[in-house]
């Protein structure tokens, strides 16, 4: 049974049919679903014997690499989690405990993590978001903000990870910019931003995708022969709060969220 040939229908039989609602889906036949469609792996279902599930994945196309080095990522996250004093750490990282899971703000949406390490929002949950949230709860240094801004490659590994950052996040979102003129300013009122005075910007918007993450988008719009420019910054603290390739993941994902947000304005 290949990916493409997948029968909701089918996986719906392999499971328990409780509807517990442990892999964050309202059925049993919602997460059938997800799996056929890709958006949910079956080893997701906590409650499947680990034979079901080896001789479901053998009978499915293998996983790629990525997927594969994504998933023992998080794994290793929630192992990390789930060894978490919630009410210690909170505090530590900007965050709330709520009865037994610990609340997490992000540009003004809240997300839930509870003691295995999944996470729960009024928001549609996607890697991009779920691994760096992880990996900042889990960190194990943290520092509050500082009030000062660095560039990318200032921080541990950020010169390794530059030309992508650049490809990926700054230089798309510069594009977007320059294409959507109201965009910035949609952005600030969709996400709790505000901006703030910075020497040749036409906009300097400082957004918190988390709690002790401030990040610093300058934006500068062509002007005669001039091409526009961009540069996203970084409050110091980031730092000691987040691993380079999980910043990475979290300002690819919000360039690749601000572009939705611009194609569903020209619709």
């Amino acid at each position: 049974m290949s990916n493409a040939t997948r029968n909701p229908l089918e996986i719906y039989q392999l499971l328990p049919k409780t509807n517990c609602g442990k892999c964050i889906l309202p059925s049993c036949l919602a997460f059938a679903a997800a799996v056929a469609a890709g958006r949910k792996k079956l080893r997701d279902c906590s409650d499947l014997a680990p034979d079901v599930v080896a001789a479901f994945s053998g009978q499915c196309q293998a996983e790629s690499p990525e997927e594969m080095e994504q998933a023992e990522f998080l794994e290793k996250l929630r192992y990390k989690i789930a060894a978490l004093d919630f009410h210690h750490a909170a505090p530590l990282i900007g965050a709330a405990v709520q009865g037994d899971k610990l609340a997490v703000n992000s540009m003004g949406r809240s997300f839930q993590i509870d003691k295995q390490g999944s996470v729960t929002s009024e928001c549609h949950i996607i890697p991009w978001v779920e691994a760096p949230l992880l990996s900042y709860v889990a960190n194990p240094t943290h520092g509050g903000i500082t009030g000062r801004w660095i560039s990318f490659r200032e921080i541990k590994g950020g010169i390794e990870w530059q030309g992508l950052f650049t490809s990926r996040c700054e230089n798309p979102l510069r594009k977007l910019a320059d294409d959507n003129p109201h965009l910035l300013q949609d952005i600030i009122d969709l996400f709790a931003g505000r901006t703030i005075d910075w020497y040749e910007a036409d906009i300097a918007l400082v957004l918190h995708p988390l709690p002790h993450l401030p990040l610093l988008i300058c934006y500068q719009a062509p002007e005669e022969e001039l091409e526009s420019a961009l540069t996203i910054f970084f409050d110091e603290c980031c730092r000691e709060n987040l691993h380079i390739k999980s910043l990475y993941t979290l300002c690819a994902g919000l360039v690749r969220m601000f572009t939705a947000i611009a194609h569903s304005h020209h619709r």
